[in-house]
């Protein structure tokens, strides 16, 4: 996954992309479903300007991002979307657009925003962690993670009475808790399985339930029903252990990604401090502020 610093780089290059999705001239030929091999393949021409394989690749990987198939008729609809651009552009040259200020000015915008696209694809490409600088930050991580893990059953019940009850009855029996469960809870997801809750961190329950259940020793269930806002609640304790970090390898692509991220932050960083940027102006400020003048007179 790539950092948000990163996607305002990545954003207007997938905009152009994005502009052969529209459908247009229905004389262009389908291509064929794969990839293909070769980038300078020509799979259509438009006046005899060519549509390579290339670029219709890489608006199906894109369009595949969106959860759009890889199809005949997806590729059909590219073509045919990037001859009408072609044909919008080519108009757009014979009356003299292309040298507008405006449009100068979008080119040149496109433009370094595909190179500086380009620059950190090929960053993140040629730029990867280190298996020790993976261990390392593993290793770290790992140090912080603290805190314990608990194993419980719960009965919620409406009524205050009806926990007494319960609880009568577990005095009697402590193993018919899962039964008593089944029957009697109101939490659907847990009175199906015995009142099974599974292995969680106590900070995710409400305060009340979290002050009873880490107040219990194991295999043993509260005396008293415990109030919360979602009624009452018998709770047994099965087990707890101290929370554990995932294996390494379990969690290896997720940390390359994030030191990634961060060096690739760190890198832009440096170019940053590196060059010479001075801000001679905040036009949009300046003109909301003559308004705001303007409109006090």
């Amino acid at each position: 996954m790539i950092s948000s610093k990163s996607r305002i780089l990545l954003a207007s290059a997938a905009a152009v992309l994005a502009l052969g999705a529209c459908n247009g001239n229905k004389e262009a030929k389908p291509a064929a479903p794969a990839a293909a091999a070769a980038s300078g393949v020509t799979v259509a021409t438009v006046n005899g300007v060519p549509i390579t394989a290339a670029r219709v690749d890489a608006i199906v990987k894109q369009s595949g991002g969106s959860g759009h198939p890889d199809t005949a008729e997806t590729r059909k609809n590219i073509i045919d979307g990037l001859a009408m651009q072609m044909l919008a552009a080519e108009e757009s040259v014979k009356k003299g657009l292309d040298k507008t200020p405006e449009v100068i000015d979008q080119l040149d915008a496109l433009r370094q925003s595909v190179l500086a696209n380009a620059y950190v694809q090929d960053f993140m490409k040629n730029s990867p962690p280190s298996d020790d600088a993976l261990k390392a930050e593993y290793e770290r991580i790992k140090a912080t993670i603290t805190g314990t893990e608990y194993k419980a059953r719960h009965i919620l019940v409406e009524k205050e009475a009806e926990a007494k009850d319960i609880i009568a009855k577990l005095k009697k029996d402590p193993a018919s808790f899962g039964k008593l469960a089944a029957e009697k809870s109101k939490d659907p997801g847990s009175a199906a399985k015995g009142g099974d809750l599974g292995w969680f961190d106590a900070n995710r329950m409400v305060p009340e339930f979290k002050a009873a259940l880490t107040s219990l020793e194991k295999g043993k269930f509260t005396q008293e029903p415990v109030k919360t806002q979602f009624g009452y609640h018998v709770i047994l304790l099965e087990d707890s252990k101290p929370v554990e970090a995932p294996p390494f390898e379990e969690v290896k692509g997720n940390l390359a990604q994030q030191l990634q991220q961060q060096n690739l932050k760190k890198q832009l960083d440096d170019l940053k401090s590196k060059a010479k940027i001075e801000i001679v102006g905040a036009p949009g400020a300046a003109a909301s502020g003559a308004s705001a003048a303007s409109a006090a007179k």
